[in-house]
């Protein structure tokens, strides 16, 4: 049900490709089963040393990821945890890959999380940010909100289907502005943010750790 949820794989990949070095570490938080990670491997194809770290609150997810990469990726190095991200001791890194994760924890849990994520990468490491938006403007807002219950309806989601999930999400899922995470993003000491995808309410950032 996430428009353009195919391209922000795939160009999430690509991305990695200019960021992460021979040897690199690369973070996957929130990683249900893998895609992302999937993805990235893909594209580095030519890196011989390359650690994934996926993590996932979920045991009964991260056993099935844990399954899925080691299947597709036999020669990796992969680490699956169990693990609240907030709660991680990260190990220097290149990449952090933040898909559609962010956007279920507290407000406030959001910018400490993100110094802390900060703070593992190395100089000219990227973080790599998808989520669900809305806007400040109500009626963009309320437009690309509807044509998103069109999308899903072409998609084959029932009225009924389509209901529920907005119920279930009701309360779990709240979502910042595009403004407000490009600020987050330089707040916390990145030394460039800029939003690379839109579809509809949902976003991906990037954001790159100067070298000094």
């Amino acid at each position: 049900s996430i428009p353009g949820y195919s391209h922000i794989l795939g160009m999430t990949g690509v991305i990695a490709k200019r960021y992460v070095p021979e040897g690199g570490r690369i973070y996957d938080l929130g990683a249900s089963l893998g895609a992302t990670t999937l993805s990235v491997a893909q594209q580095l194809e030519h890196l011989e040393r390359v650690e994934f770290v996926t993590v996932d609150t979920s045991a009964a997810m991260t056993e099935r990821c844990a399954n899925i990469l080691a299947e597709n990726l036999p020669k990796r190095s992969i680490t699956s945890l169990c693990s609240d991200i907030r709660h991680l001791d990260y190990q220097p890194c290149d990449l952090i890959l933040l898909n559609f994760t962010l956007q279920f924890l507290p407000p406030n849990d959001r910018q400490p999380l993100l110094e802390k994520l900060y703070q593992a990468l190395r100089p000219g490491g990227a973080l790599i940010i998808s989520e669900k938006i809305h806007f400040q403007d109500p009626r963009q807002a309320q437009l690309l909100y509807e044509l998103h219950h069109d999308f899903k309806r072409a998609n084959g989601y029932s009225d009924m289907e389509i209901s529920q999930k907005r119920t279930a999400l009701e309360d779990v899922m709240l979502t910042d502005t595009p403004e407000q995470h490009l600020q987050r993003l330089l707040t916390t000491g990145f030394s460039f943010a800029s939003q690379w995808f839109q579809y509809l309410n949902f976003a991906s950032f990037l954001a790159i750790k100067g070298d000094c």
